[in-house]
C-alpha cells in the first residue's frame, strides 16, 4: 500500500520558484496497476520520482505500508529503493560494456549478493521475460523492444513491491510496445508487483485498472 498525502514539490529555476505538484493525495492499493497521464509539464514525472524516492517532497508524505520512506536517512532510502523498487525509463539506461545477463545482476551485486547467485537470479528474470537466448548479448546487439526487457528484467530481479515506468513504450512501435505492456501485466500477476506508468499513450492508458490525471501538479481526475 502506497499512501500519498498533501505532496508538495517547489523547484527554484534561476531565482523562479515553479510548483511541479500542488497538493497531490492518492491511495495505491498493493498490486494495483496505476497509470498517470497529463501534458508535458503537469508533474506526471515528478510525482513518479517522488514515489520512487529518486527525488525528495519539498512537503508532504509518501508511505508505503504505513512507514514513511522520507523519514529515514540517505543510506537507508537508498537500500529502501534498490530493494523495494524497480524503474523502468524510455531509455533503458543499460550498460554497453556488459551483456544482458550482467546488467540485470546489478541490484543483487548492490545488495551484497554473490556473483554465483546473482547469476542465476538475472537468468531466471531473463528467462522471464522471454530472452534466454540472447543473455551473452550486449545492448548493441539487441533490438528497442529486446533493450527494454532487459531493463525490466533488472528492475524486477529482486522482485520489488512497485515497478514505476516512465514512458516505457515511447521509443518503441505500437507492436513491441503492446509487448512490454502486456509483460507488465504479466509481472503484476506472477508477483503481485504494483505497476505504476507513465504515458502520452491512450491506447496504453485503456489497459490500466486505475488512472490519474494530472494538470499544474494536482489530480484533476481519478478513475
Amino acid at each position: 500500500m502506497i499512501e500519498i498525502s498533501d505532496l508538495t514539490k517547489v523547484y527554484n529555476t534561476n531565482g523562479s520558484l515553479v510548483e511541479a505538484l500542488r497538493g497531490v493525495n492518492l491511495t495505491i492499493p498493493q498490486s494495483t496497476t496505476l497509470v498517470i497521464e497529463g501534458v508535458s509539464g503537469s508533474g506526471k514525472s515528478t510525482l513518479l520520482h517522488i514515489i520512487g524516492s529518486l527525488d525528495h517532497p519539498t512537503d508532504g508524505i509518501v508511505k508505503y505500508n504505513g512507514e514513511n520512506i522520507f523519514d529515514k536517512n540517505e543510506e537507508e532510502i537508498a537500500e529502501f529503493r534498490n530493494n523495494k523498487v524497480g524503474f523502468v525509463f524510455q531509455f533503458h539506461y543499460l550498460l554497453n560494456e556488459f551483456d544482458a545477463l550482467e546488467n540485470v545482476m546489478m541490484p543483487a551485486l548492490i545488495k551484497g549478493s554473490s556473483r554465483k547467485d546473482a547469476a542465476l537470479m538475472a537468468t531466471e528474470m531473463l528467462e522471464k521475460v522471454g530472452l534466454s537466448q540472447r543473455i551473452n548479448h550486449r545492448p548493441g546487439e539487441l533490438s528497442g523492444g529486446e533493450q527494454q526487457r532487459v531493463a525490466i528484467a533488472r528492475s524486477i530481479l529482486l522482485k520489488p513491491s512497485v515497478v514505476l515506468a516512465d514512458e516505457p513504450t515511447g521509443n518503441l512501435d505500437q507492436k513491441t510496445g503492446s509487448a512490454i505492456i502486456d509483460l507488465f501485466f504479466r509481472l503484476n500477476q506472477d508477483f503481485n508487483t504494483t505497476i505504476i506508468v507513465v504515458t502520452h499513450n491512450t491506447f496504453v492508458s485503456s489497459l490500466f485498472q486505475k488512472k490519474i490525471k494530472l494538470l499544474d501538479g494536482q489530480i484533476i481526475n481519478e478513475q
